[in-house]
């Protein structure tokens, strides 16, 4: 199945999709949702007659940054580390 080979792709976003539901879902269920997203993308490709547009591993990062930054800190207090954010100027 062409499933298996996307959730293992390195740098791409079936996979990060992949790792990211398996988290929450299980891995049966989020090769399911993979299986799904590729038969939406087929299926809008096949209607507007457009190519492949691959959104990469770091789509859900650029997509909602304060998100996976509120993930990375409660996954380090899980490890039992406190750790706090100061964000940085726009400046540098």
């Amino acid at each position: 199945m062409a499933v298996f080979g996307a959730a293992r792709t390195k740098g791409s976003f079936l996979r990060a999709r992949y790792e990211r539901l398996t988290a929450r879902r299980g891995p049966i269920k989020a090769l399911v949702a993979v299986e799904h997203s590729i038969t939406t993308a087929i299926r809008h490709m096949l209607d507007d007659n457009v190519p492949h547009h691959e959104l990469g591993d770091s789509y859900f990062t650029q997509r909602d940054p304060e998100r996976a930054a509120r993930r990375a800190v409660s996954r380090l207090n899980e490890l039992g580390h406190r750790v706090g954010l100061d964000p940085m100027d726009a400046a540098g």
